[in-house]
């Protein structure tokens, strides 16, 4: 069955709409529901995954589709059809396209689009039910095929993007560092410079008074 369905824009992760009673039969569901929002964020950092992958999470599996720089994602049982999963996927696209298509870009506020929640519903009760003879003519239908679709482990995608974060924490911290080295770097050399010439200015300008003095009595 299909549990959780969200979309996004892939751009910066913004959540564009979502199913609203998806987790009301679901445990644990604001756990998988921080997993697809991570998920996002991995996408909007611009890491090159696929436009069509299959993620294990659990008992479920999260399936996405990639299109026009929004994410269309939905978590289903392990055993739910991978090829209902897309073509389910596929029906929220094109209405979400053809409905909301030109403000997606403009959008500016979280679940801008959260009035597409009917359409989702609609047709969320229309793929729930894999017995259907609609549903078994889309199994049996050859001009949609899945099995090229990469199949991942949530905890191998997420930790991507964990480890990219480090690296760039890393990074951020020994820039940090190597700045307050080289301000300390300074200030000791214009200490050392202070301590070697000092003496000699002293001296000089000892002379300089007795010269000035001398030739103020004379």
């Amino acid at each position: 069955m299909v549990k959780i369905t969200m979309i996004a824009r892939v751009t910066d992760g913004l959540p564009l709409a979502e199913g609203l009673d998806d987790d009301r039969d679901l445990q644990d569901a604001e756990f998988y529901k921080q997993q697809v929002k991570s998920l996002f964020k991995n996408l909007s950092k611009g890491q090159n995954e696929p436009s069509r992958m299959s993620i294990e999470t659990g008992p479920y599996i999260f399936h996405y589709i990639i299109e026009g720089r929004v994410c269309y994602l939905t978590m289903c049982d392990r055993a739910y059809p991978k090829k209902l999963a897309f073509q389910y996927l596929e029906d929220l696209k094109n209405e979400f396209e053809r409905v909301n298509g030109a403000q997606i870009e403009t959008a500016a506020r979280p679940y801008a689009f959260i009035k597409f929640d009917t359409f989702i519903q609609k047709t969320k009760k229309l793929y729930q039910d894999t017995r259907t003879q609609r549903n078994i003519a889309k199994l049996n239908d050859e001009l949609y095929e899945v099995h090229q679709i990469m199949t991942r482990n949530v905890q191998e995608v997420l930790g991507v993007g964990e480890k990219l974060d480090q690296v760039s924490e890393m990074s951020s911290r020994l820039t940090s560092e190597s700045r307050i080295y080289a301000d300390k770097a300074r200030d000791l050399n214009r200490q050392a410079l202070i301590r070697k010439w000092a003496p000699v200015a002293v001296v000089l300008g000892i002379v300089f008074l007795l010269f000035w003095v001398k030739a103020k009595i004379l």
